[in-house]
């Protein structure tokens, strides 16, 4: 069996979430962004734009996090133009990442099912 391909544009969406974790770490001073774990970049076919996924430690911090990563746009793209070695770098658009809300909310939904079904069963 033979190794997946991955396109340009995944390998592309890889190398860009690695680079911005760093950068976010090491050349961002903004304490509105230093609690951010970038889950997810999705980058289009052309390479001309890309989706960045975010999340927070604390759920309170969203839009502090959020405006952050949006003032330091143009910083963080030409750190990413230094660092990519692509002719193209995507523009970027932050998007808080709910699925792990999400996750955490269906998870509590399947206890509750489990614990009302425990007390019917002993009825």
């Amino acid at each position: 069996m033979m190794p997946k391909e991955y396109s340009r544009s995944q390998r592309m969406a890889e190398q860009v979430r690695r680079e911005l974790a760093e950068l976010v770490r090491d050349e961002i001073k903004d304490p509105r962004v230093n609690w951010v774990s970038f889950t997810a970049v999705k980058v289009t076919r052309d390479l001309s734009s890309a989706v960045v996924y975010f999340t927070v430690l604390n759920e309170d911090e969203r839009e502090q996090a959020e405006e952050g990563l949006n003032k330091a746009t143009g910083f963080i793209r030409r750190e990413l133009g230094k660092r990519i070695r692509s002719r193209i770098v995507p523009s970027l658009r932050f998007v808080y990442d709910v699925s792990i809300e999400r996750g955490t909310s269906m998870e509590s939904l399947i206890a509750q099912a489990r614990s009302s079904d425990a007390d019917s069963s002993e009825d």
